[in-house]
């Protein structure tokens, strides 16, 4: 590179092979991209002499071609490193803009013989695969050709031709910003061509990326199409172009290293090139070109069995519905190994003749928490029987004999029954005669001539392998067939939220997954994805406990009603509650939420004191109510909250040691400044009725206060007639561990408490617990009530929590999983700088995400990015703050160490490989 005044640009001495005539043709097409598209391409210097190509000679005397081109800022999306849905997009949309602007590009220059041709591949592989000396690699890559092109010859001639980049890949794909591609750099490879070949070359560099399995590489189809739409013949041959591009890269490389076998850069390329070739060829074509056609909006049939003669006597069948939603499946019991043939047995012990499962629904049995989508979806029925039963052939055809079973053949069709299967027939047989008899269990599946039938699929590649996969049901067991509910379409379900649910009542996720189960620390999709859990501190005991389940179900068959009826479940949990405790704080108010708890607990405080004034912390958020949405001051819930404080409420810094105005050491001086502001404010007349703050920064993400903090203020607000109100929705109740209550960790005791969340493990259930005398005052307000606050199923709840906390021991093992885990994440931050810090303890640690560890800049929108990659790889998380930069990690508090290690082992590979 060298600097060409204030521009730098790129001096680029061409292969001595190439012809001046190729380059200007390339400087040509990059112009015309640049007017018609804006897409950032390298633009040719003019020389002194008006020419944009010079000779040059060379060391070794040859002369070859040079060019001197704007150089782009930025770098290429080369390597291995994550590519997210959006970035996949924007090259699919790049690939489509370059050849909408080349379209009627002509150029002698771009017509030339080029290997990377696609046109060419039979040639150039007969050539290449002589420098494949594994045979079976050669053999390979011979098949996987002549497959491909078997599908091209006959459409070829409709392939629509024009001039393209002729390798728009991730080496050639440059992003200015660090992330969203918006440049395209070395047009070498231009050439007059197939169309379609632009988007398989660029299809196949994807393949390699983490994470980019084939239904995420269709996001670039997808926005190919929607820029420029495909023929049906390109759709046709997209895929087995992809396929050829693997098989040329691979033998390609093999012939290099053939006559350069010191040659690293080959070597290297070889590991991601053999990646490519086996994500193209994971699946059959058909199956592949069915994905393709659906991405492009396409109609891609789905493969039906003609009817027949029912194969089994229907009666006594009980279907098996293995969805995620099955009552089947409760108390985890999804997770036994033997899931399904214990249902089975169940079933047939209970007297079922026969059982069957439902065709290509997603099972839970086959989930299990993990960072890629499981193979859940089994394309084809499992029968079990509980005598034996004959099977009969629905229509007539040749039946072969396997090692597992039989296979009959008609009409394109084979008919599989694999399993317990005896007295099997061969040969030809007519409808309704008998095939075989199952004496156990068995599996039937019926799919194109020549497709094999996977054990099972991924939920996104299920519909592209039912164009070759029919299921078997009706002509299994006729009118009985065996049906479940369909899982709701989650794009379908979210236009009727957003249709009727207010639209500031947000959602998590931009492509929030439909959540309809959860068991401990984990939550299930309707395609039975399994989540493990980081966020949900409302959930405290875990998902679905049964000990809160059945305490529930028995209250409400007894009795549920208003709460200022007399029952012994108040009583009780009133006294738990006021046992947790110190003593002098020893009422309870029982309400429904945390919002209402703080509401109560301020209106307290004004009754107690007589005074309007309230001395709150930035950036917290404490409610929705008018009175607390009036005290919360986090811009992350209410971009207006500091503008729009009416004029009772005084705030001080929120005390954060790491990037408020005192760090460090200094940060004493933030309960310094608060008692100035409290003495300030009664020396002006309006001393506070109450302090109003979180005993530990819950809000900003876990952030511990400094030592001393709440001690010193609690003392200035009471000298003055105050009172000192503690937010404990998000952080009490054993959450930290090592403390039950928040102000235990600055060695505090307030004069109020609100609690909440945890309180009843998603059921609406909050508190305050004050003195006999603060509660007291509340009588000058008229008196109290809550219709379902303290009502018998919501005492029953808490009941049951404050048990489950401490026979499982719940607390201790916030402790000790919550230490082993920050442990894990602040040695992953000294591997990847841009995680500065883990705040917190116990089950409320908040990892910082920031672009500057000296300046502690923060990482807003690489947080928010890596919270999404973390949802696709199986961990629901958010950000917190109000830069929404940390983490806000406050899961279940039934989490093990083995979760805490799927948590880490995720996050590390989105700091790894990118987000």
């Amino acid at each position: 590179m060298i600097d060409a005044g204030a521009e730098p640009r790129l001096l680029k001495i061409a292969n001595p092979e190439v012809a001046a005539a190729e380059l200007e043709a390339q400087s040509r097409a990059a112009a015309l991209v640049a007017q018609r598209t804006g897409i950032r391409v390298p633009l040719p210097h003019v020389f002194p002499d008006g020419t944009t190509v010079r000779a040059v000679r060379l060391p070794d005397g040859a002369e070859a071609h040079a060019r001197l081109l704007e150089f782009l800022p930025g770098h290429t999306l080369s390597g291995p490193r994550h590519l997210a849905p959006d970035v996949i997009r924007a090259i699919g949309r790049l690939a489509a803009s370059f050849d909408v602007a080349l379209a009627d590009f002509a150029d002698p220059g771009a017509d030339r013989p080029n290997q990377w041709d696609l046109r060419r591949t039979q040639d150039v592989l007969a050539d290449l695969l002589l420098s494949v000396a594994d045979e079976a690699l050669r053999d390979r890559l011979r098949t996987v050709a002549d497959t491909a092109w078997a599908v091209v010859a006959p459409v070829a001639g409709a392939l629509p031709v024009q001039v393209i980049h002729g390798d728009l890949t991730d080496d050639n794909v440059v992003t200015g910003d660090g992330r969203m591609p918006d440049g395209v750099i070395d047009l070498g490879d231009l050439n007059r061509t197939w169309r379609v070949g632009e988007l398989a070359i660029t299809l196949s560099s994807l393949l390699h990326h983490d994470g980019v399995d084939l239904p995420a590489a269709m996001e670039a189809v997808t926005a190919y199409q929607s820029e420029l739409a495909l023929t049906d013949a390109e759709l046709d041959v997209l895929w087995p172009l992809v396929a050829l591009r693997g098989a040329v890269l691979v033998a390609s490389a093999h012939h290099v290293l053939r006559t350069d076998p010191g040659n690293r850069y080959a070597a290297e390329n070889l590991v991601h090139e053999e990646l490519i070739l086996a994500a193209a060829t994971s699946v059959p074509l058909p199956v592949a070109t069915a994905l393709v056609r659906r991405a492009a909006g396409v109609d891609a049939p789905l493969l039906d069995a003609p009817a027949g003669v029912p194969m089994l006597d229907a009666e006594a069948i009980e279907v098996l519905d293995l969805a995620p939603a099955s009552p089947l499946l409760d108390e985890g019991r999804w997770l036994a190994p033997d899931a399904e043939a214990a249902l089975a047995r169940d079933a047939l012990a209970a007297g079922a003749r026969v059982t069957a499962t439902v065709f290509a629904q997603p099972r839970l049995t086959r989930a299990r928490p993990g960072q890629d989508p499981g193979d859940v979806v089994v394309l084809g029925v499992d029968l079990a029987v509980s005598a034996p039963a004959a099977l009969r052939a629905p229509w007539r055809g040749e039946v072969d004999v396997t090692a597992d079973g039989i296979a009959l053949r008609a009409g394109g069709l084979v008919l599989r029954v694999a399993g317990d299967v005896s007295d099997a027939v061969s040969g030809a047989v007519g409808a309704g005669e008998l095939l075989a008899v199952v004496r156990g269990s068995a599996r039937v599946t019926a799919a194109r001539d020549g497709v094999g039938v996977p054990e099972a699929v991924t939920v996104a590649m299920a519909p592209a392998w039912r164009t070759v996969v029919a299921d078997p049901t009706a002509v299994l067991i006729g009118d009985s067939a065996a049906t479940a509910p369909e899982p709701p379409d989650p794009a379908t379900l979210l236009a009727r939220r957003e249709a009727s649910v207010a639209e500031v009542q947000e959602h998590y996720f931009a492509e929030p997954p439909v959540m309809v189960r959860g068991w401990r620390e984990l939550l299930v999709d309707a395609d039975a994805r399994v989540y493990l859990d980081a966020l949900n501190n409302v959930t405290s005991i875990g998902h679905a406990h049964p000990r809160l389940v059945d305490a529930v179900a028995r209250q409400w068959r007894l009795l549920n009603t208003n709460s200022r009826f007399h029952y012994p479940a108040i009583v009780e949990f009133a006294e738990r509650l006021a046992a947790l405790l110190p003593d002098r704080l020893d009422r309870v108010f029982l309400v429904n939420s945390g919002s209402e708890a703080v509401d109560l607990a301020l209106r307290l405080a004004r009754a107690h004191t007589g005074r309007r004034d309230i001395l709150a912390v930035r950036e917290a958020y404490h409610g929705w109510t008018d009175l607390t949405d009036a005290v919360s001051t986090s811009i992350a819930d209410n971009p207006n909250a500091l503008t729009t404080r009416p004029e009772w409420v005084h705030t001080v810094d929120a005390p954060n040691a790491f990037r408020g105005r005192h760090r460090g050491p200094d940060a004493a001086q933030y309960a310094i400044d608060a008692v100035a502001e409290v003495e300030r404010l009664a020396a002006a007349g309006t001393p506070v009725g109450a302090f109003l703050a979180e005993t530990l920064f819950g809000n900003a993400g876990g952030i511990p206060l400094p030592d001393g903090y709440l001690a010193a203020v609690y003392s200035a607000v009471r000298s003055h007639g105050g009172v000192a109100v503690a937010d404990e929705v998000q952080v009490g109740y054993g959450r930290l561990g090592e403390w039950f209550w928040g102000f235990e960790q600055q060695e505090v005791v307030p004069d109020i408490v609100a609690v909440a969340k945890a309180m009843g493990n998603g059921h609406p259930l909050g508190a305050v617990i004050t003195s006999a005398e603060i509660a007291e005052s509340y009588r000058t307000q008229g008196y109290f009530f809550s219709s379902a606050g303290g009502s018998p199923v919501s005492s029953v709840v808490g009941l049951t929590v404050l048990d489950v906390i401490r026979d499982e021991r719940l607390q201790e093992n916030a402790r000790e999983v919550g230490a082993y885990l920050k442990e894990r994440l602040t040695e992953l931050g000294r591997r990847h700088p841009v995680l500065g810090t883990v705040h917190g303890f116990g089950f409320y640690l908040g990892p910082e995400f920031v672009r500057d560890r000296e300046t502690w800049e923060p990482a807003t929108a690489e947080t928010a990015a890596i919270c999404d990659r973390l949802r696709r790889l199986g961990v629901i998380i958010q950000p917190t703050g109000d830069h929404q930069n940390v983490l806000k990690f406050k899961p279940p508090m039934c989490f093990t160490r083995s979760s805490a290690d799927a948590f880490v082992a995720a996050l590390e590979r989105v700091l790894t490989t990118g987000w």
